[in-house]
């Protein structure tokens, strides 16, 4: 059920504050420990290895922690139907610390690249069951019909983190990856204190007496049955899973750009300036009006960026693309998240939100695998080349094969009128 709050204090209210805080320390967390650890890897690699199979190596920790996404995925939004919200999202919190816990010791004392994707896999863990549960209780805080506004707020606040946290991991690799990992673990404990500071009723609808395999089957079908939902969140794997270069990031700054550790910080916040900018912007202007276009726009928008940083070897120009490309992501992110928590209602929002986190773990942490192998046959340009391109096919198939989404007007799933 939602918290009863008037309408201009909607953003303000001690739950939703506690909630944007927690969702901000835990996504710097995250990012700056994606930084430090594919950096480590990536250095660690290529004492022994050359900088295609060393980009391999780097690729397979999207591989090691979307695994357990795939396994658990299903059952977390499951168990994020059936229980209170907010202790299972500070438990996502609290594993997330644990994982950075090990990575410092690992760090601190030394040891195999093994520990470190062991250490993915836990996070991956975490991650299966934080997703649909946060993606639930957002929605729960506000009323129903501000919720396109704190969908971008908490947009916002997550791309303000999705700066800070690339630099501050590039600025701590150069110091100490030990030390940057040790930062991580106060920043997941400031996490968990914020969640655990919210007073609101977050249980959901739950239906006693259906099982747990019939409750997944009914978010699967709704899933399938909304073409609109479906299209949005399948164009958005598919694409990000192809011209995302998250993964190669570290191969170019280190020998395609010569940047360093420092210029590898940089590139990774990019594209969280460009989708801050831009979340600000729909924050205060949410899109309203032929979202279908609008999404398929700026998927192609993604998939021109991520061609030309390809072929830069411009750094400025460079930082450039990835920061229109994360403008552009972000457009689709926001049109997907809005169409998944606006149109499925609050007793399934932890069922869906799991399929579509699914769909949106599989083109990050599989991207970076798909960007890993391209590398190893292509090389590091050739595999962003490849991404580009297959975004922009993508973008055209989906247009034909997705009618309902080409004429989506409102983000309600209305038809262009």
């Amino acid at each position: 059920m939602h918290t009863h709050v008037p309408d201009n204090a909607a953003f303000f209210t001690r739950p939703y504050v506690c909630f944007l805080s927690g969702r901000f320390f835990a996504v710097l967390a995250s990012t700056s420990q994606g930084v430090l650890i594919a950096w480590e890897v990536y250095e660690t690699a290529r004492q022994s290895m050359s900088v295609a199979e060393a980009s391999l190596v780097v690729g397979m920790i999207g591989l090691a922690k979307f695994l357990p996404l795939v396994a658990l995925a299903l059952v977390a939004g499951e168990t994020a139907d059936r229980y209170d919200r907010r202790p299972i999202l500070r438990l996502c919190y609290l594993a997330q610390l644990v994982t950075a816990v090990g990575l410092a010791v690992r760090s601190g004392l030394g040891g195999g690249l093994w520990q470190i994707f062991a250490l993915a896999a836990l996070f991956g863990c975490a991650r299966a069951f934080f997703q649909p549960t946060v993606s639930a209780l957002g929605p729960m805080l506000v009323p129903a019909h501000l919720l396109p506004r704190a969908i971008a707020t908490n947009s916002l606040v997550s791309q303000v983190a999705n700066i800070s946290g690339p630099a501050l991991g590039g600025v701590l690799c150069a110091a100490s990856p030990a030390a940057g990992y040790a930062v991580c673990v106060g920043l997941y404990a400031a996490a968990v204190l914020c969640v655990s500071l919210i007073r609101a009723d977050t249980r959901p609808a739950f239906e006693p007496g259906r099982s747990r395999a019939a409750q997944i089957r009914e978010g699967l079908g709704y899933v399938w049955g909304n073409k609109l939902v479906l299209g949005a969140i399948s164009l958005d794997m598919f694409a990000v899973m192809l011209g995302g270069v998250t993964g190669l990031l570290p191969v170019f700054a280190r020998d395609v750009l010569h940047v360093g550790p420092e210029g590898f910080g940089v590139l990774r916040g990019a594209p969280a300036i460009g989708a801050l900018l831009t979340a600000g912007l729909l924050s205060v202007r949410p899109a309203r009006t032929r979202v279908g276009v609008k999404m398929l726009a700026a998927v192609a928008v993604f998939g021109l960026m991520t061609l030309v940083f390809a072929y830069s070897r411009w750094f400025p120009l460079s930082v450039a693309c990835l920061a229109v490309l994360g403008a552009a992501d972000m457009v689709s992110v926001f049109t997907r998240q809005s169409l998944v928590q606006i149109a499925t209602p609050d007793r399934m929002r932890g069922r869906v939100s799991a399929v579509s986190t699914l769909f949106i773990g599989a083109s990050n942490e599989l991207g970076e695998v798909e960007s890993g192998i391209a590398a190893r046959f292509l090389g590091p340009i050739g595999a962003a080349a490849f991404g580009g391109y297959g975004s922009l096919a993508v973008t055209g198939l989906w247009a034909w094969l997705f009618p309902t989404l080409r004429r989506a007007d409102r983000l309600d799933g209305s038809p262009e009128r």
